[in-house]
């Protein structure tokens, strides 16, 4: 069956259907992973968005349940050169097309996605509809451009669970059940983190329990007063979709809790940090997303390769002197992490758990913990 693909700006991409058949409608960013296409799938920080991956094969090692990073796909839709119809990997437990369709992704596959990025790349991210109906194109084009733009929208409370869960040795359950748990924790000298859920990862949850940390995550809105009265060691704030701006809550939840309880951000968390601490932020022409971003640790001089998603950055220009910027990023120079010089808060606008990889940055969570116990002495 033949499917298109319809940007805001009028250009038209035909090609072969996959996955769900539907008509789904979103912002167009592109991935440049080479692996790891099941957790971009599952990742909560694409909700509303269309992804193209660069990577010309996708589908050829299946799914399964321990590379998921939620429950389902949070994808609009997706866009690839080919996609394989079966799976040659043994850990594999459903083919890629059968478990985008069972949850309501369409896949347009067999077009030019190198034209697709360079259109991207030149116009910047623009709103696009993948249709399986293929029906009159320029009322697909139409529907493009009436839909809602990322600008100004809060997506982080609509991905966000509903109540508080706490994740440890014996209840390190997904939503569907699996114990995705690699590493086992012990009691002795166990730091007790509260995480916000803006569309954490799995792997983060993951990453938290390696360093010792019984880790209870709580809805995006919980009020500061509310996570204080849990008593943390230390409190995380995670990635997520959508406009920081639009975030008040969450913004005046960092502002409550600075200086009360060590802070640690990613990606969303990053930039509402940023702008709890008077900064702004901005949104990127096509966004970052990929696993071979080049990060440098300006405390160090060392240099990470980083799994990054996220449209909007923070204006280090705009922050007050008393934030430390620590990380940049060496492909366009933009601010990837920042350190308050007095009170224990870091945050970088990277992707440290990097699931399925690389693996450069997982000493943040490391010094995190460092922080925690820094704190408690």
């Amino acid at each position: 069956m033949q499917a298109i693909l319809a940007l805001e700006d009028g250009r038209l991409f035909r090609g072969k259907a996959f996955g769900a058949l539907a008509e789904r409608v979103g912002e167009v960013v592109f991935n440049t992973s080479l692996t790891g296409y099941q957790e971009i799938f599952t990742d909560p920080s694409y909700a509303g968005q269309i992804v193209v991956l660069t990577n010309p094969h996708i589908g050829n090692y299946g799914t399964s349940p321990s590379d998921a990073e939620s429950a389902r796909p949070y994808i609009e839709g997706l866009v690839v050169r080919e996609f394989s119809p079966v799976s040659s990997n043994w850990r594999s437990t459903e083919v890629a097309d059968e478990y985008l369709e069972r949850s309501g992704v369409p896949v347009i596959a067999e077009i030019d996605t190198r034209a697709v990025v360079r259109h991207l790349r030149a116009n910047g991210v623009m709103r696009g509809i993948i249709s399986t109906a293929v029906a009159d194109t320029d009322a697909l084009v139409a529907r493009a451009r009436a839909h809602k733009k990322m600008d100004g929208t809060d997506l982080a409370s609509v991905v966000s669970t509903k109540k508080s869960y706490t994740w440890d040795a014996t209840t390190a359950l997904n939503e569907t059940g699996d114990n995705l748990l690699p590493a086992s924790i012990t009691n002795q000298n166990q730091m007790h983190v509260v995480a916000y859920d803006y569309g954490i990862k799995q792997n983060i949850l993951r990453m938290l329990t390696r360093e010792n940390c019984r880790v209870t995550v709580v809805p995006a809105k919980t009020p500061a007063a509310d996570v204080l009265a849990m008593n943390p060691d230390g409190i995380f704030f995670s990635n997520g979709p959508g406009d920081p701006e639009p975030l008040d809550y969450a913004i005046a939840n960092v502002q409550a809790l600075q200086g009360k309880a060590p802070l640690f951000g990613i990606c969303l968390g990053h930039q509402i940090f940023g702008l709890a601490l008077g900064g702004k932020t901005y949104k990127l022409k096509f966004g970052h997303h990929g696993g071979n971003h080049p990060i440098k640790n300006l405390q160090t001089g060392k240099v990470e390769i980083t799994a990054q998603n996220h449209n909007y950055n923070v204006d280090p220009a705009s922050l007050p002197d008393n934030v430390e910027r620590t990380h940049t990023n060496l492909n366009d120079g933009t601010l990837a992490g920042l350190r308050h010089k007095t009170d224990p808060m870091f945050s970088v606008q990277y992707h440290p758990e990097a699931s399925p990889g690389p693996h450069d940055s997982h000493y943040l969570f490391k010094d995190f913990r460092k922080m925690m116990e820094e704190w408690k002495k």
